[in-house]
């Protein structure tokens, strides 16, 4: 299957969570707003997601699948792929457990120490931050479980039911939070509220597994639950896992400082960055991870056989598309993040003074956003050739960066200076990547790719311009009524896609060969 249709069925899919965890966000700003009980569920959701990410989706997958891979055969023998996954999932299975529960048991000090001063202070509410802590944390070993078996169905080329699977945490969700819009606006609804969204975080990722799992034997794979054994396969997995926490898991690594800084911070901060990064999430999810979940499989495929120049094709094929897709969402975003945030957010218990917060920080977000997404690209090329060592040095860098500018920026300008510091080092990560690419002969930017590059920000820059000018224009329409925001939202739709779609034509963004090489089936 081709890149770009690869990327479509698991973008596609990732948008229809995504929707469903928009809505889920405008449900919780409403019902929780920005009080210490939205910070609190907000780092009772953070703590076992930061983990998930970091351990199971990024570094885990990355370390797996060429692994995974390299035990299939080409006649269609399965076996020691399946031996390597049993091993590795007998092995994993005690070591979340064993986690999990150090983790339950030391969350009173684990909350305490991040809890911003107004949770901190208040007994009551620390104590139900912590009992949702405990709640939500089985999460973390379900979503573990339910990585190895989505690694197992994109190594398969199955690449639904994985991108499917995120649906089903927010319907958890949004049905706890229709239960909390039943209960009214006072506080001790909050808590109801927030109490019942925890249940459902774990129940969710229950359901993911059986989801997964029943996908899974749908394609003729199976795994059955072995003893634990220590295997030259699991051994050489956990070598790699290890500092693929630091390469592929940078991101969610700056979220643990975030939450650091966020404890010093005013009530609320931790929401605004949460509905701040909901936006953000958007084109990264979509695009950036679709991105690097389709090309890792491909790439060690075309590197066990040593076929570097279609590597290096599928590696330029991959920019493209992620500038291609991600500039025009980030300049949009920046300019219209404060207006989007006022058209949805707005009501109940976040105001309009939360929302012009909230838009402070989209801005400053979207400024890494394409650096976000590259890290999705360009890693897999590091993960590929079992090189987890270099993507190590980079993150280190860029997160020791990060740290000194949250540092100097906090203090000053709050959460915002949180999203700022977090985007240059993002931006200063990708610029170690491609330069060691380079350096090292494992991929080097084409003249071709670079220059439709600086067109594609070009064209963004025509389509800033213009949302620049509309902007002041129709602000005061997103605190009026419904058809009002609804005419904001439109102007700035056709806006963006008439001035951005007119300037890519013009400087030739696209062109019937480029959709021909990224139609290519992939091998």
């Amino acid at each position: 299957m081709s890149l770009l249709k690869n990327v479509g069925t698991i973008g596609g899919l990732t948008a229809v969570s995504r929707v469903f965890g928009f809505v889920r966000d405008i449900l919780i700003a409403r019902v929780l707003g920005a009080t210490a009980m939205g910070d609190a569920w907000q780092l009772a959701f953070m703590l076992p997601n930061i983990f998930r990410r970091l351990f199971a989706e990024g570094a885990f997958a990355s370390a797996f699948v060429p692994l995974f891979n390299r035990r299939m055969k080409e006649d269609g023998d399965v076996s020691e792929a399946r031996m390597f996954a049993e091993n590795v999932l007998a092995v994993l299975l005690p070591v979340l457990i064993l986690f999990g529960a150090v983790a339950m048991i030391a969350m009173p000090w684990v909350v305490e120490f991040f809890a911003p001063e107004g949770l901190a202070t208040d007994a009551d509410a620390l104590a139900i931050a912590v009992f949702m802590g405990r709640v939500t944390f089985p999460y973390l070993l379900f979503m573990s479980v339910a990585t190895l078996i989505a690694a197992v169905l994109n190594s398969l080329s199955r690449f639904a039911a994985a991108a499917a699977a995120p649906i089903l945490l927010n319907i958890c969700l949004i049905a706890a939070l229709a239960y909390g819009l039943t209960m009214g606006e006072d506080p001790a609804a909050r808590w109801t509220a927030a109490q019942a969204m925890a249940w459902a975080l774990s129940l969710s990722g229950l359901l993911q597994v059986i989801w997964l799992y029943s996908f899974m034997r749908r394609a003729g794979f199976s795994l059955a639950l072995v003893a634990p054994k220590i295997t030259g396969g699991v051994k050489e997995l956990g070598l790699l896992v290890v500092p693929a926490i630091f390469g592929a898991g940078v991101y969610q690594i700056s979220r643990f400082v975030d939450l650091f800084f966020l404890s010093t911070l005013e009530v609320g901060s931790y929401t605004y960055l949460a509905m701040a990064d909901r936006w953000n999430q958007l084109p990264l999810g979509i695009i950036g991870i679709a991105l690097g979940t389709a090309i890792l499989p491909a790439l060690s495929r075309f590197l066990s056989r040593e076929e570097a120049d279609e590597a290096a094709r599928l590696q330029s094929n991959a920019i493209e598309l992620a500038m291609l897709l991600t500039v025009p969402c980030a300049v949009a975003l920046f300019f219209t993040g404060t207006a989007f945030v006022q058209a949805f957010m707005v009501g109940q218990n976040f105001t309009a003074e939360d929302a012009i917060v909230t838009g402070s920080v989209v801005s400053a977000l979207v400024l890494g956003l394409p650096a976000y997404v590259l890290v999705k690209v360009l890693t897999p090329n590091f993960f590929a050739r079992k090189d987890t060592r270099t993507p190590v040095v980079t993150a280190a860098i860029s997160l020791v960066v990060t740290i000194g500018l949250n540092i100097v920026l906090v203090p000053r300008i709050g959460v915002v200076g949180l999203a700022i510091a977090g985007a240059v080092g993002a931006w200063i990560n990708i610029a170690l990547l491609g330069a060691i690419l380079h350096a090292r002969g494992y991929y080097r930017l084409p003249a071709r790719v670079a220059g439709r590059v600086l067109r594609i920000g070009l064209a963004a820059a025509a389509m800033g311009a213009a949302l620049w000018f509309l902007m002041p224009e129709i602000a005061d329409w997103f605190s009026q009524g419904l058809l009002d925001k609804a005419a904001g939202i439109a102007a700035i739709m056709a806006t963006g896609i008439a001035t951005y779609g007119l300037a890519a034509m013009l400087l030739g963004v696209l062109d019937r060969a480029t959709i021909g090489r990224l139609m290519r089936r992939q091998g």
